[in-house]
């Protein structure tokens, strides 16, 4: 006796299950042994997220077959001869193209002659990086062993230290991304995340571009309280945003990624760049930055004069963004009328919040209000983010066994730290420095007017970008050259810093890793690495025409030029 179940499923959790009991021995009709209540024929006509009917055998020891519109169940042979042979097993190691392209890269970029002012260390340094970052885009092997290839490499010709190459892994920025993965785990888990999703497809749900709107403006206005992109995105947003596509029966692996979680995914990440970048205390290197300008100029940046010179652009951004995301990238179901009621028949069958829902909506709040109160009580955010967790555990709303089982959140550590690792060596090691000075003389000596040199600096500084794994680095590294440089060409000091501090978020989006949120997003599962880089590169042009053109016209007219 063999069982066959009939399943659909509908977005909001509605679902169809029919099972039957199909005799090995007979070619009757089957009988039903379990039925679901059935959705009327009209409701299910107008649910365009409605999944198509499914076929899915019980069990994988009978095969299946229809004869003349009736199924039968044969036993299927068992004998060892079945089996496959070991050596017509696939292959279950790297891609080798894929790592022979990986591999070529450092070798090559290894024996070519070494520049003037860099040393050996860090040539084969950027070697291994390069080779990496070709690795980690490839994928002949999944993220987290690409970049333990590329930490082993560096180890094995000495280039680093072992604690050097493992150094970032004490780094707060990968745990709080991690830590956020466990978060979503209990978000989803105990039904929060769904009642949370069902709040927002009921008000703002008969659109997806609308739904996208909502999370865009509601991020927007959390950045100025919470100083974490990586917080607000893996704390808040991920679980919300996940929940609202399994809502939406937009789901990881099955096929249905691109009814609505990819764009959602991507324009929630592509968003969160650009609300970084118009506060100072939207991102934690934000005031690094304003120290900077400080101590380059003498001119010191103020929380209301960076929100004043951001908040036009930054506006314009957030709303054109997710709608050419929206255009180039669409979800396959664009509108679906009936999802606000059905929302809100899901939330009345849902009743009331349980006790584990409490106490994960209390946890939240708790960690959002030391998000938001933290430097004032001297606690930071992945410190507040394992309190948060740790309750989590003491209340078995999450369990350890559940922590380690989020494979994507340990793959997502491990290749972040080791790119922070690499990228922050190439700055001590002195490349980055060596990098900024030849760019100084070169634009310094062609005699442009300060605008073009200035867009010529801009356009360096945003795209290597890709060699840093953080935005703090980056600064750190480059923000003073640059900023002086300009200064020194007939760049209004002023506006340069203002400039560079804006991009200093904004190049965020061009990579996986680029800052805090990108991990997040893309670790989620829903876009494809080759496609997040490419529309990263298009809108990363959308917004340096948005930020310099719209911008400065409006930077023109409060004075700043």
């Amino acid at each position: 006796m063999a069982a066959l179940a009939l399943t659909s499923s509908c977005p909001l959790g509605y679902s169809r299950v029919k099972s039957f009991a199909l005799s090995s021995s007979s070619r009757s009709s089957p009988s039903p042994v379990f039925s679901h209540p059935v959705l009327s024929k009209s409701t299910k006509s107008n649910l365009s997220f409605f999944k198509p009917l499914s076929l899915t055998p019980i069990i994988s020891t009978n095969r299946i077959q229809k004869t003349q519109g009736k199924f039968t169940v044969k036993a299927a042979a068992s004998s060892p001869a079945a089996a496959t042979p070991p050596s017509q097993q696939p292959w279950q190691g790297a891609a080798m193209k894929p790592l022979m392209a990986s591999i070529a890269t450092g070798v090559i970029l290894w024996f070519l002659p070494v520049p003037s002012g860099v040393s050996r260390n860090a040539w084969q340094l950027l070697s291994i990086f390069l080779a990496t970052i070709v690795g980690i885009i490839t994928q002949p092997l999944p993220l987290g062993a690409v970049a333990l290839l590329g930490l082993g490499a560096s180890v094995l010709t000495k280039t680093l230290t072992f604690s050097a190459a493992f150094s970032a892994f004490g780094d707060p920025i990968p745990w709080l991304i991690a830590l956020a993965f466990f978060f979503a785990r209990g978000f989803i888990k105990t039904g929060l995340g769904n009642r949370i999703a069902y709040q927002f497809v009921s008000l703002f749900g008969s659109s997806s571009l609308g739904l996208g709107y909502s999370l865009v403006f509601s991020e927007a206005l959390l950045a100025p309280a919470i100083p974490s992109v990586s917080a607000r995105a893996g704390g808040i947003f991920l679980p919300l945003v996940k929940s609202l596509c399994v809502a939406c029966g937009s789901n990881v692996g099955d096929g249905t990624e691109n009814r609505l979680g990819s764009w959602l995914m991507l324009t929630c990440f592509q968003t969160s760049v650009i609300s970084s970048s118009m506060f100072l205390t939207a991102m934690a290197a934000n005031p690094l930055s304003a120290n900077l300008a400080f101590n380059t100029i003498k001119q010191q940046i103020g929380w209301t004069d960076w929100a004043k010179a951001a908040i036009v652009p930054g506006l314009i951004s957030l709303l054109v963004v997710p709608l050419i995301l929206y255009v180039i990238y669409p979800p396959t179901v664009k509108a679906s009328p009936d999802a606000p009621r059905l929302a809100k028949e899901k939330l009345e069958k849902m009743g009331p919040m349980t006790k584990n829902e409490i106490i994960m909506a209390g946890t939240l709040f708790l960690t959002v209000g030391l998000w938001i109160f933290g430097g004032m009580l001297n606690v930071d955010a992945v410190t507040a983010a394992i309190l948060g967790l740790s309750v989590l555990l003491v209340t078995g709303v999450v369990t350890w066994k559940e922590c380690l089982a989020e494979s994507v959140a340990w793959d997502t550590l491990t290749w972040f730290a080791a790119l922070i690792a690499m990228a922050g060596y190439l700055n001590k090691y002195g490349l980055i420095a060596w990098f900024s000075q030849t760019v100084v003389k070169v634009v310094g000596g062609l005699g442009l007017s300060w605008q073009m040199s200035f867009g010529i600096l801009v356009l360096l500084y945003f795209y290597s970008h890709y060699f840093f794994a953080s935005g703090a680095a980056h600064i750190g590294a480059m923000f003073t050259a640059f900023l002086s440089v300009a200064s020194a060409l007939g760049t209004p000091s002023y506006l340069g810093a203002l400039v560079l501090s804006f991009l200093s978020n904004l190049m965020g989006g061009i990579t996986h890793y680029g800052i805090g949120s990108a991990p997040v997003f893309y670790g989620a599962g829903y876009v494809p690495l080759a496609q997040w880089w490419g529309y990263g590169f298009l809108i990363s042009v959308v917004n340096l025409i948005i930020w310099l053109g719209v911008g400065g016209i409006w930077w023109k007219a409060l004075g700043l030029w």
